[in-house]
């Protein structure tokens, strides 16, 4: 039997309270890691409620106490302090970070003439300068065979009708993942990236109805993914399995490639 243990390794998950960020922190601690959850806090509290929550849940099921195996910490990915802080307390709590997972990310969908400068800064600012940001931070701070996982998405390999920002951003976060699986390699840190399709997380189930049904028929197995689903890949990636795994984009869209 092969199984996966990740037992004593520690993984930061961007976007961690909710969606594939919260499927990603519960298959890898399934698998025995600690997980930190970074979330924006946002003025109306729901992304911190959302972490927190998420990580009681982790920890109760750990038996809490001394047995703590997840915490929430604001992260504000556009901010390279604020991530850098993040990581100093995953490091104070846990001691070492083995996993970084690069999950946050917005969209703010217009057609290109009607896509504002704001909506253009503001997706590019979380979904790539983002990733750049906590890359940035970690270089020095993961421990040495860690692994990094970026978030692409079929829409930057495909485009999207009005996705100009949130295609250009996801096909920068493949670009970035290539040159980093080369500059890391020296620390034995792999870098790769997971493109998913459509995928029914909150983001996913706020595409309108009619909008889906078109997405639907371009999919060879006619569903949807599930969050799971491209969790799983992830701890893959995570695991001594894919040691010899670096610089790849890996897409998990169902065969949709139209």
């Amino acid at each position: 039997m092969i199984s996966i243990d990740l037992a004593s390794r520690v993984a930061f998950i961007t976007g961690g309270g909710q969606g594939l960020g919260l499927a990603t922190a519960r298959r890898l601690r399934a698998a025995g890691a600690r997980v930190v959850l970074g979330y924006f806090d946002d003025p109306a509290g729901a992304n911190r409620v959302r972490a927190e929550t998420a990580a009681a849940e982790l920890n109760g099921a750990a038996g809490g106490g001394e047995n703590e195996v997840a915490l929430a910490v604001a992260a504000d990915v556009r901010d390279r302090a604020a991530v850098e802080a993040a990581l100093e307390v995953v490091l104070a709590r846990f001691g070492r970070l083995d996993f970084v997972v690069n999950n946050a990310g917005i969209i703010r969908d217009k057609s290109f003439k009607n896509l504002t400068d704001d909506d253009w800064s503001a997706v590019i600012e979380t979904n790539l300068t983002g990733v750049f940001n906590v890359c940035h931070a970690a270089q020095s701070r993961i421990a040495t065979g860690g692994r990094i996982v970026n978030l692409a998405s079929i829409s930057g390999v495909i485009g999207f009708f009005g996705q100009a920002n949130y295609s250009s951003a996801k096909a920068g976060v493949i670009a970035l993942t290539k040159v980093l699986s080369k500059e890391l390699a020296r620390l034995k840190v792999t870098v790769n990236a997971v493109a998913p399709g459509v995928v029914l997380t909150e983001m996913g189930q706020s595409i309108p109805e009619e909008h889906r049904a078109k997405m639907l028929e371009n999919i060879p197995l006619r569903r949807f993914g599930e969050p799971d689903e491209i969790a799983s890949v992830i701890l893959f990636l995570c695991s001594d399995l894919a040691s010899y795994v670096t610089g790849q984009t890996i897409h998990v869209n169902g065969g949709w490639w139209a």
